[in-house]
This record gives structure tokens, sequence and C-alpha cells, in this order.
């Protein structure tokens, strides 16, 4: 529960605690941004980290100059695209073997593996932007075979554009008075569109499937 409560505060209250970050780290907050964007986008054990909303974060420090954001913005579209490339990397050597493992959610793969059923090819686009299904989207392309030069070519173009979209909304839009001083308020409003697109599926599915019986 305590975990529970530390990632709300932790997602609600990114603002203060990047700045805190700054503060203490300086130049070394790049690093530390790429590592949370490398380890949320690479490693499937980490779907819960915060990746749209530390973009816009980030966009927004940017706009008060603690960041050169086409520097940042250049380090952070490597770290996505390198994450999902170690990730895709991972499922192909595991294969089938990795619905086995224990510390990986079934349920997870299966809900990306139904997204990758609906979309093909562009759900590695769009994965980008929909939480957790962006860390098991790679993962399960490298499971099922996709061939690398497909995956590579979605993986660079959903990279730059997520990282374009978020750090650069942040860049121009975060220091509205309004939206600083309702900051919490606007990560929750990010959170909630980016798993639209799994509702709407869900909601699509359920629809089709009444319409079938």
């Amino acid at each position: 529960m305590e975990f529970i409560t530390g990632a709300i505060d932790l997602f609600l209250h990114l603002d203060e605690y990047l700045q805190e970050i700054i503060v203490n780290y300086g130049a070394w907050t790049y690093a530390i941004l790429f590592i949370v964007i490398f380890v949320e986008t690479g490693l499937v054990v980490m779907p819960f980290l915060p990746g749209d909303s530390l973009l816009f974060a980030a966009g927004t420090f940017a706009a008060l100059g603690s960041f050169n954001v086409w520097g940042l913005i250049g380090l952070l579209i490597v770290a996505a695209v390198l994450g999902d490339a170690v990730n895709y990397s991972i499922g192909h050597y595991l294969g089938d073997r990795a619905y086995n493992i224990k510390w990986i959610k079934k349920e997870y793969l299966e809900k990306t593996h139904a997204f990758f059923e609906k979309h093909g090819g562009k759900a590695i686009f769009l994965a980008r932007f929909v939480p957790i299904v962006r860390t098991f989207a790679p993962f399960v392309a490298g499971i099922g075979k996709m061939s690398y030069a497909y995956f590579a070519t979605y993986n660079i173009v959903g990279g730059v554009t997520w990282v374009f979209l978020f750090t650069l909304l942040g860049y121009f839009f975060g220091n509205i008075p309004f939206v600083k001083k309702n900051f919490e308020l606007v990560i929750i409003v990010i959170i909630l569109l980016s798993v639209v697109p799994m509702v709407y599926e869900w909601w699509k599915h359920r629809s089709e499937k009444k319409s079938a019986a």
C-alpha cells in the first residue's frame, strides 16, 4: 500500500520532484531522465514509471532554462528508441518462454498481443501513447518474431513523435499560470487521455462480441 501511495504522489507532484532533482544534481539530471525513459520502455518489469507526464514536466523546466530543449529532446529520443530495441531483443531471445515467467504479468502480455492482432505493425507506433502497453509492445513484438527491420521503422517514428509531442507540450504550455497552478490536474488529464485508446478498444471489442452473440 505504501508503494502505491508513493507512486501516486510521485505522479501528481512530478514537477516538485523534478525540480528537487535539478537543484541537487544539475546537469546530471539529463542522465537521470535518460535512464527513467530507457527503463520504462526497455525493461518489461517497469511499466509503472511516469513516461508521458515526465516528458511534459521536463519540457516545462526546459522552457525555464533548466535544460536545452533540443538537447533534451534528442537525448530522450535516443533513450526511447534504444529502450524499445532492447525490450524487443529480450522478447526475441526468450520467445514463448516469456509466458512462463512468474514476475511478468501474463494478463499484460495477452492484452498487448490483442493490441497487435487489432493494429498489426502500427501497434508499435500507437503503443507509445498507451501506458503499460508502451512497455509490453516491443517485448511482445520480439516474442512474436516480428522482423527487426519492420519493428525498427515503427520504433523510430513512434519514439520521435512521442518525445517531441509531450516535451514540446510541456515547453509551450507547462508554464501558463493556470497549468502551473493546477499541475496535478494536468497530469491526471494526461494519464486519462493516455488510456483513452485502451478504453475505446475494450468498448469496441465488447460491442462487437455483443453484436456477434
